[in-house]
């Protein structure tokens, strides 16, 4: 026999890893379990959804309610003696909640009948770990931590939660029954992976309903049907995207992203994804409106699934109603994900409400500028004057002091409080809070590179977190 020796600058497909993932098929095996406690009745409920016969060994006078409700509704088989009792010949595997002079003799016996063991909370007495588990069977994720941190582990599989949709199981169970159909019925090589690739695309953006195995083997014959999702990247900070944004980012062949869009937002789409800039910033050269319409109708009609990625909410100064009219021109599918508008963003960040019973009775969103970058000709200034709203005013860093003027002179107060943010949600954000009469006379500092917006209305001073005690200062968040 030659032995070959692995090259010293040979890399390793794999990682080194604290334990290795593994799945154990239980369905009609035995499993014994020691105890009666909380501890032991969850992970006996564990093993018996997996398909497992549970055995549980303990004490009755120290088995838990919920432990005998199991029993009683015949999830395992409860037996009033200890686990030294038990037959271990036909135990698949042993979970034990164990005192600490109890475990070694526990996970001594185990090895010694070959049976696998666990005991709960004790990572030296385990050959296997109970990780976390997102279940979407017969799809089930498992997360370990190698016992290193169990809150980690939860915390991961939150996450990971959020990524993968209830319907991800019915999905699955489709697969499964259609798996032989598709053998006999496409031939091997590309027309078959195309046929999975497309199911596992759906699996993550609809529901299979009752639609037949035949159907959806048809459906993937034919040419992939292109979609456009309008999707709101919010004002930066990736954690305020919504999990329907994110399951979009995920499930998507190209995506059109603004300008103002993070990278951290970016981080969160599909790898394999194609990323083009169609950034609009007032002052620079930007890629014009016809042009982005153009660019979402030809990659839809190639069958792509296209994302176009706004700042802020796609409703809210968007354009989503020019481009949703030039795609449902061409019958090209379209939907829409909101997404956190900067005003919510920033009203959040400060503990300021739009709205106050006392001081603000509505709220209004308003543009900062015109297509020639100043102010809107048609804005009604009397009612935009009204001390009972509060208004919100959206790129406006380069017409601010015009914008004050106007509703000075208009008839609002110069006392009225309100504040300036840039780059809300940011790292570089900043925030000033002032007043009518500041803003107007040039007392506060505008930053007009960055995407500004301005709140205006005594709700903003009166239900401030933070204290207005000089109105120029300005500070850059943390």
């Amino acid at each position: 026999m030659r032995i070959v020796s692995r090259p010293q600058n040979d890399r390793r497909r794999m990682g080194e890893l604290a334990c290795l993932p593994v799945f154990f098929t239980l369905t009609g095996k035995s499993v014994l379990v020691a105890g009666g406690s909380e501890a032991a009745a969850w992970k006996a409920e564990l093993l018996a959804a997996a398909g497992a016969i549970v055995h549980v060994y303990a004490d009755h006078n120290e088995t838990i309610e919920d432990m005998r409700e199991l029993a009683d509704a015949g999830v395992v088989v409860l037996h009033d003696s200890s686990w030294v009792d038990a037959d271990w010949s036909i135990m698949a595997l042993a979970v034990g909640d164990c005192a600490e002079d109890e475990a070694q003799d526990f996970a001594d016996r185990a090895a010694a009948e070959g049976v696998p063991v666990n005991v709960i909370d004790k990572p030296a007495f385990c050959q296997f770990q109970f990780g976390s588990i997102v279940n979407r069977s017969p799809v089930v994720v498992g997360i370990s931590t190698n016992g290193a941190a169990p809150i980690l582990g939860q915390a991961v599989r939150r996450r990971i939660e959020t990524l993968l949709p209830k319907t991800l199981a019915a999905w699955a169970q489709m697969a499964r029954t259609v798996r032989a159909r598709v053998t006999e019925a496409l031939a091997p090589g590309a027309e078959r992976r195309a046929f999975w690739e497309r199911l596992a695309d759906y699996a993550f953006r609809a529901d299979p309903g009752d639609n037949s195995p035949e159907g959806w083997i048809e459906k993937a014959k034919a040419a992939p049907e292109g979609r456009v999702t309008l999707v709101g990247a919010g004002p930066g900070d990736a954690e305020y995207l919504t999990i329907k944004a994110v399951r979009a980012l995920q499930s998507a062949d190209v995506i059109l992203f603004d300008d103002l869009v993070s990278d951290d937002v970016l981080e969160l789409a599909r790898r394999e994804a194609k990323r083009i800039l169609v950034g609009k910033r007032g002052g620079r050269e930007s890629c014009k409106q016809d042009d982005i319409n153009a660019m979402m109708l030809s990659l839809a009609k190639q069958g792509r699934s296209v994302v176009r990625l706004k700042s802020g909410d796609p409703m809210i100064f968007g354009r989503a109603g020019e481009e949703i009219a030039a795609l449902e021109a061409e019958n090209i599918p379209v939907e829409v994900v909101p997404g956190i508008s900067t005003a919510f963003a920033l009203a959040a960040q400060l503990g300021i409400s739009l709205t106050h019973r006392d001081y603000a009775q509505s709220v209004r969103f308003v543009t900062g500028h015109a297509r020639n970058g100043k102010l809107p000709d048609s804005l009604d200034w009397r009612a935009l004057a009204d001390p009972a709203t509060t208004h919100v005013y959206y790129m406006a860093g380069r017409t601010s002091r015009a914008l004050a003027g106007r509703l000075a002179e208009a008839g609002l107060a110069l006392s009225t409080p309100l504040v300036v943010a840039s780059s809300v949600s940011r790292p570089e954000q900043t925030v000033a809070f002032g007043t009518l009469a500041d803003l107007r006379d040039g007392a506060m500092a505008v930053d007009v590179r960055q995407p500004t917006i301005i709140a205006i209305g005594d709700a903003v001073g009166r239900g401030a977190a933070l204290p207005i005690e000089e109105p120029q200062t300005a500070y850059r968040s943390a």
